[in-house]
């Protein structure tokens, strides 16, 4: 039995037309389409404390479904006691069903819960049509169980299109319907 993720079939129905029209592409394999999500979680206490990057990585591999992997410096800095090949983060890289699905859960269960939310800044774009966005605390995923959190800590995530323009990424994951504050128009 083959399930496919409600955003997906979203974007094929909805979303995908919609572009096209707007933005008068000729062709189908013009409109832009999210191609990854990236979350990364830096741990800067790692450094003191090996067993919170194994903490980090739990975490993550709980909030996206897919395991997540720690990062490592890759050069070393004295002042910060980090040396080169110290585990000092973790990352996970979702993609397909799981992609859209975490966008999901990131979009109709774990954003509301942020506390005094007004919606996501709109200035995370990079120019090339990715977006970044950074979450303040993991407990606002319901998969972290606040009891068995030691720390609360952030993480970034970026999703990356094949959008050619910020504008045009813009589009896109407002046709998700990722809560942008800046609503213009």
């Amino acid at each position: 039995m083959s399930t496919t993720a409600r955003l997906k079939e979203k974007y094929h129905k909805e979303v995908a037309p919609a572009l096209q029209q707007k933005f008068q592409y000729k062709s189908p394999m013009q409109v832009p389409r999210l191609t990854k999500i990236c979350v990364n979680k830096g741990i800067g206490a790692a450094v003191a404390d090996k067993k919170l990057v194994d903490v980090g990585v739990e975490e993550l591999t709980t909030i996206t479904g897919q395991k997540a992997v720690p990062t490592k410096a890759r050069k070393a800095i004295s002042n910060f006691k980090l040396r080169e090949e110290m585990p000092i983060g973790a990352r996970v890289t979702l993609r397909g069903d799981r992609m859209y699905e975490f966008m999901d859960r990131l979009m109709s269960v774990a954003l509301p819960r942020v506390r005094d939310f007004r919606g996501i800044n709109d200035k995370g774009f990079d120019g090339r049509g990715n977006y970044t966005l950074g979450v303040k605390e993991q407990i606002i995923f319901p998969e972290i169980s606040i009891d068995k959190v030691a720390k609360i800590s952030g993480m970034d995530i970026t999703f990356v299109t094949t959008a050619q323009t910020d504008e045009e990424s813009l589009e896109l994951l407002k046709a998700f319907g990722l809560p942008f504050a800046n609503q213009k128009k």
